[in-house]
């Protein structure tokens, strides 16, 4: 079980000053200040056959004020680290959006685009070992949606503990997970199901909830929302981890979805410093399934150039290293089609939840 103590507000601070610390040691020494990040890419990410989850290897490169781009970079890690120090003692919280607008106010240090001041922030939190929610950052995007029989204790703005059952308590629409799921913020307090099914599409997930799938296979159902925020899986570890109820994901059959699924599972090259707090090595992978559209003589929609590209990419992704997985893949290429989890309305409404659902857990021990 990994369960992440929360860095206390001196903790952090302190965690922030070794990046400026280190910075003016080597000036002091008369080199150039810099920084040592792990290589951030597919290449450089290897299996922790403890934590069972993919992490950076240890290729490493250093950014250092030799160049001018480089020296760019480390002038906006100082003024991240103080602009986050700021809002730790006042007691505020930023977006990443609103940081990067706040850079206007940088000069020299601005960023040229959002995608330099989110991937500036993942940095900082490896060099720091420190997580986004210490810093008090926030995403843009909210996190999952949540139905079922599971009850959470959240601490809201006057810092008062609200009891929640993400069944009885909310509408339609389910409980909204907030970005922040760490033990100081929210709370598992009690449940009675028996697994945990994430759903990739906002139309399944409605039908699931219409259908009253969650009271009949005694279930909690997420809302993905596609490619799913750090919060989404990072409740759902927390989920399997001290609940230890089964996380099944019930996605598209495409290479994009795939890759959801593996974000779940191992963890995204971009988090994979991160990747025992927010990956859940347990979860299965349920359908849609390359065999499904064969099995099911489902509506599908020939692949495209760039899908074809993606899949070929995956044979030799580790997260997809499995005989499973390669004959799942190599079965795509082969019919040369992919399909939506809602062309399963062929068969009528209810067949999702009446037949092929049954069908597809019945298969994993997982009757109801």
């Amino acid at each position: 079980m990994t369960i992440r103590k929360a860095k206390s507000k001196e903790e952090v601070i302190h965690a922030l000053h070794t990046v400026a610390a280190e910075m003016h040691d080597k000036m002091m020494k008369g080199k150039p200040p810099a920084m040592t990040l792990p290589v951030r890419t597919k290449t450089n990410i290897t299996f922790d056959k403890k934590l069972q989850v993919y992490k950076y290897g240890k290729n490493v490169s250093t950014r250092d004020a030799t160049s001018l781009g480089s020296a760019r970079v480390l002038l906006r890690s100082l003024h991240i680290t103080e602009f986050i120090e700021q809002m730790i003692n006042s007691g505020k919280s930023s977006t990443l959006r609103e940081m990067y607008y706040i850079s206007e106010g940088w000069g020299n240090g601005k960023f040229g685009t959002q995608n330099e001041s989110n991937n500036l922030a993942e940095d900082l939190e490896i060099v720091t070992k420190c997580i986004r929610e210490d810093f008090k950052l926030r995403p843009e995007e909210d996190g999952a949606r949540i139905i079922g029989n599971v009850t959470f204790e959240e601490k809201n703005r006057k810092g008062e503990w609200m009891r929640i059952n993400c069944r009885d308590d909310v509408g339609d629409s389910g409980y909204g997970v907030p970005y922040n799921v760490e033990a100081e913020k929210l709370k598992l307090v009690d449940q009675d199901i028996d697994f945990v099914m994430a759903v990739e599409t906002g139309g399944m997930f409605d039908r699931l909830v219409e259908n009253g799938f969650d009271e009949e296979a005694r279930c909690a159902l997420i809302h993905l929302k596609g490619q799913p925020a750090r919060s989404t899986r990072r409740i759902m570890k927390r989920m399997s981890d001290e609940w230890n109820k089964p996380i099944l994901v019930f996605a598209d059959c495409d290479p994009w979805s795939f890759r959801i699924f593996a974000s779940i599972a191992y963890g995204a090259i971009k988090t994979a410093h991160i990747s025992e707090y927010l990956a859940t090595s347990d979860a299965t992978y349920l359908g849609i399934t390359a065999d499904d559209i064969l099995a099911y003589d489902l509506p599908s929609d020939d692949l495209t150039k760039s899908d074809l590209g993606a899949l070929q990419s995956e044979l030799s992704d580790p997260r997809f290293a499995t005989g499973w997985w390669k004959e799942q893949i190599n079965l795509m290429q082969e019919i040369g089609k992919k399909a939506e989890q809602q062309s399963l309305a062929k068969y009528g409404l209810d067949f999702v939840t009446d037949t092929y659902l049954p069908e597809k857990l019945g298969a994993l021990g997982l009757n109801y």
